[in-house]
């Protein structure tokens, strides 16, 4: 993608970005010169999941290397309220303040009720709800800062659109409702952020995308799904707007729908099995 972001100088700070979508986020914007914060809990090597807080930050600073990018690692569990203010002052500490905060991290469990652990339910919200809300508070006087010095501050969450069809919230009732929590904080966020000049926006991709939760979601195959860099470059995209402009914030944004309106049509590219038109629809959608 050619389209000139302006996002040169920028800092993000990225919850759960060791690998997958938040990962391919980090490493776009590190290209278009943003210094990233990476706040996830992965410092050992899994040999179920590839990539931790410090292999993603070599990985980002080698992709931002034109633009002498600085990646910090920080490692923080998002659940826990010490942890999250411990990564913002490491983070105001290294680059003086945060203007883009990515509430990636997410837990996924697709099971019913009768299958689904507290443990596994109090994991969800905890992070996918607790999180997102607590990033978001605990960033939000160094978003206003950035405000204030018209820096354009973005808020961006991977969150779905909010339907309340049944259907939605059968099969996997908790993690919907764990889901659409952080769907809730978009909505009322950007309201209420709306007077500070912050811009928050929920993005989501259209069909399955192919990372290590490919293992949750049963029949999905590569041919069936697009890569990571279609939600990053949509990412990229949206954190180049306006903030402050009327229209550019409390949106619940598709990535291939934000990259038509900037005039990419030809989306083949991002088919994990190029050509592929048996691409799966991602849930809620």
């Amino acid at each position: 993608m050619s389209i000139d972001t302006g996002l040169v100088g920028k800092v993000a700070f990225i919850s759960g970005g060791s690998r997958g979508i938040g990962l391919a986020i980090a490493t776009r914007l590190a290209t278009e010169g943003v210094h990233v914060v990476i706040a996830a809990k992965t410092v050992e090597p899994n040999p179920r999941l590839p990539g931790t807080i410090y292999t993603a930050a070599a990985e980002i600073e080698a992709a931002g290397k034109a633009h002498n990018v600085g990646c910090l690692p920080v490692q923080a569990d998002i659940r826990d309220e010490e942890s999250v203010l411990a990564a913002v002052e490491a983070a105001k500490a290294r680059f003086g303040g945060v203007d883009i905060l990515i509430n990636n991290a997410s837990a996924i469990n697709l099971t019913p009720t009768s299958a689904t652990p507290m443990k596994r339910f109090d994991l969800m919200f905890g992070v996918n709800v607790r999180g997102t809300y607590l990033c978001t508070q605990a960033l939000l006087p160094l978003l206003t800062a950035s405000a204030k010095a018209g820096r354009n501050p973005h808020i961006l969450t991977l969150s779905p659109p909010l339907n309340l069809d049944a259907k939605w919230f059968a099969p996997h009732v908790a993690y919907t409702m764990a889901k659409y929590g952080m769907s809730l904080c978009v909505l009322g966020h950007a309201e209420e952020f709306r007077p500070l000049g912050i811009a928050v926006n929920a993005l989501w991709p259209r069909t399955v995308i192919q990372t290590a939760a490919l293992q949750m979601i049963p029949g999905i195959l590569p041919e069936h799904c697009r890569t990571t860099a279609i939600m990053a470059d949509a990412a990229a995209l949206v954190l180049a707007q306006d903030a402050a402009s009327p229209g550019h914030s409390g949106r619940f944004l598709i990535d291939d729908e934000v990259l038509r309106a900037h005039g990419i049509t030809d989306l083949s590219g991002y088919s994990v099995v190029p050509g592929s038109t048996r691409l799966a629809p991602d849930l809620f959608l």
